[in-house]
């Protein structure tokens, strides 16, 4: 029998909301364990963390350093095969280049860094020591969202002409972080979310799923970002035109003062030869107007549809499934590479399916300019 991957985590302790997802999204195909962690920012947390979730006292540790130092330590044969990074943002750089740089496999949730300059130095250090590098972006792993790329990319939408985007919450429409929800605090503090707010946040995402879907390249921006909640440090609204290699138009919007919106993420692809649409609160089914027929409703888990879509499912048809096995798939994708280069071969790319270190760089590129053009007023026009 195939032994489990052993994997550590950094964050995700007592309060954090991600940390425990992504320890559902793991065990939910029995393929990895958690045998190590430093699960919080301080050390009475960390290890009270850690003893709640059931780690030997000589893996529950107090900071990420001594984690690092202890798996150096040990055996081959009883090390982590891998660590996942779920903590703020601003700790995601030291923790992943420490990590890949002693030759360990990672996980990171996003955005990757804080900067181009950390992206680039991550990128250049995984391609050094030929590790695996996953970064989380959870949306990619939707059975639905799988079966929008192939079409796409497939052709059967004839040229992309225009993409929109848009990622709606209503979470922050007032001042939670003044009123010690632990979420909103970290999120709307630039020294631990870095310079974006919203666009970083879920921005972040809303570029990712465009990409990961269509393919396409953007070639230049125009930006708008507001802090609309006052006294707050950080942008909670953007609205950006887009612009894409080959001559596509787009429209991404990331708000978090939607008042009464949950989590609308939606994705609208249109060709010439028809139109896609995915929403993430209506997960299992994908909207396709072709030019040449009416509306087809197309449905997660429906034996007539692509092989990367038909993988990703994991129940038939008709029951749901959702947020935390977009996850485990993007994971099941990792540790099937992980497994791979254990065995030294190369992954069936179908198997071996998620968001690279790669990907995460350019994302923080996409944070980093829109930032930039939102700094700038040359676009605008006076009434």
């Amino acid at each position: 029998m195939t032994r489990r991957l052993r994997y550590a985590m950094v964050g995700g302790g007592q309060g954090a909301f991600i940390g425990a997802v992504h320890r559902k999204a793991l065990a939910l195909d029995g393929e990895a364990e958690l045998v190590a962690g430093a699960l919080a920012s301080t050390p009475e947390r960390a290890r009270a963390s850690g003893r709640e979730l059931g780690l030997a006292d000589d893996r529950n540790h107090a900071d990420w350093p001594s984690l690092l130092e202890d798996e150096l330590r040990r055996n081959a044969d009883e090390r982590i095969d891998f660590v996942s990074i779920v903590t703020p943002n601003h700790v995601h750089f030291p923790v992943a280049q420490a990590f890949v740089d002693a030759g360990f496999h990672v996980v990171c949730d996003k955005p990757l860094v804080h900067t181009r300059a950390q992206a680039d130095a991550l990128v250049a250090a995984v391609k050094k020591q030929g590790t695996v590098f996953g970064v989380t972006y959870n949306y990619s792993g939707y059975p639905m969202v799988r079966q929008a790329r192939d079409m796409v990319r497939g052709g059967e939408l004839g040229s992309v002409r225009k993409v929109v985007v848009h990622y709606h919450q209503g979470w922050l429409a007032s001042a939670l972080e003044g009123r010690g929800n632990k979420q909103a605090d970290w999120r709307t503090d630039p020294a631990r979310s870095g310079a974006a707010g919203a666009i970083g946040d879920i921005g972040s995402h809303a570029e990712n799923l465009a990409a990961t879907v269509t393919g396409l390249e953007i070639e230049s921006l125009c930006a708008d970002l507001g802090s609309l909640v006052p006294g707050r440090s950080v942008d909670d609204d953007a609205s950006l035109l887009l612009r894409f290699a080959g001559g596509a138009r787009g429209v991404l919007v990331a708000s978090q003062i939607h008042t009464g919106q949950e989590n609308d993420l939606r994705l609208t692809v249109t060709g010439t030869r028809g139109t896609l649409e995915w929403r993430q609160e209506q997960p299992s089914t994908l909207l396709h107007w072709p030019d040449d027929g009416p509306l087809r409703v197309l449905t997660r888990g429906a034996p007539w549809l692509g092989a990367s879509a038909q993988r990703a499912s994991r129940l038939p048809a008709g029951h749901p499934e959702g947020f935390i096995e977009a996850f485990a798939n993007v994971y099941r994708g990792v540790l099937t590479d992980i497994r791979a280069r254990q065995a030294g071969t190369v992954a069936d790319p179908l198997d071996a399916d998620y968001p690279r270190v790669e990907d995460g760089a350019r994302g923080v590129r996409f944070i980093e300019r829109t930032l930039d053009s939102a700094a700038s007023t040359a676009k605008w026009t006076a009434w």
